[in-house]
């Protein structure tokens, strides 16, 4: 066998064996593959995951019009989607941590609609679509889980779009602090200590409010000792308040 095609297998075997020992100590692999495989199963997704890509803080991984080819698990960090009008206006749309999926927004049409963006030095698992929908058709549970992944995103963007409708800066405020505190509580965080990854403008931005009136709703829930707020570090001191303060809109 010549020498370069030799290396070449060698380095193969190499990336595969790396990358089956992420997945197998990645503290997440619950929540990116389905539960209830068979051993050959998982080691046919974990052959479809390319290795972890870095992406620094400031760094997209995908932009706005670039052709959709792959769908992305968050390994590590937190990243927001947004996207830019003629105008030169961002608005945010959506906010991804450790476990959760990005890139889903280019299915539709071949190409994403929006950009992501990391908020802090992040790792992210490639994952090819065309190979996952090849997959998807032999393993029921790939399919089934990939399909709660994308009604859970299509539910928490209709959330979003009842916050901008009817409820009032205060019930928005509570509403994503609360729901933060859920994602990272269903990831192994804490739910009610934790650091704010964006900034108080983007959080305006994703709620349709203007800065000033989200660092007057973060003040007032510190008075009244909801939370405690240094910089972007936050301690929910009465959870029940907050959800009392969103219980408000609901009832």
């Amino acid at each position: 066998m010549a020498q370069p095609e030799l290396a070449r297998q060698q380095n193969t075997q190499l990336v595969l064996a790396e990358l089956k020992a992420a997945c197998a100590t990645c503290n997440l692999r619950e929540l990116c593959l389905p539960a209830g495989l068979s051993n050959e199963e998982l080691d046919q997704i974990e052959a479809m995951v390319n290795i972890c890509r870095k992406i620094r803080r400031g760094e997209t991984l995908y932009r706005a019009g670039e052709v959709f080819d792959a769908v992305y698990a968050v390994r590590s960090g937190f990243f927001k989607s947004r996207v830019t009008y003629e105008d030169g206006r961002d608005q945010v749309t959506g906010f991804s941590m450790a476990g959760e999926i990005l890139g889903m927004d280019g299915i539709g049409q071949g190409s994403h609609n929006c950009d992501a963006v990391a908020l802090e030095d992040s790792e992210v698992c490639s994952i090819p679509y065309t190979r996952l929908e090849e997959l998807s058709r032999e393993i029921d549970g790939l399919q089934r889980h990939f399909h709660k992944l994308m009604s859970r995103e299509i539910v928490r963007e209709s959330g979003v779009m009842m916050l901008l409708g009817v409820m009032r800066a205060e019930e928005r405020i509570a509403a994503f602090l609360l729901n933060l505190s859920q994602r990272l509580n269903a990831r192994g965080y804490s739910p009610l200590e934790f650091h704010l990854r964006m900034t108080r403008e983007e959080i305006g931005s994703y709620l349709g409010l203007k800065l000033e009136t989200v660092s007057r709703a973060f003040s007032k829930f510190h008075k009244d000792g909801l939370i405690e707020v240094e910089q972007k570090f936050v301690r929910i001191r009465n959870i029940e308040g907050l959800k009392q303060i969103y219980a408000h809109h609901v009832n």
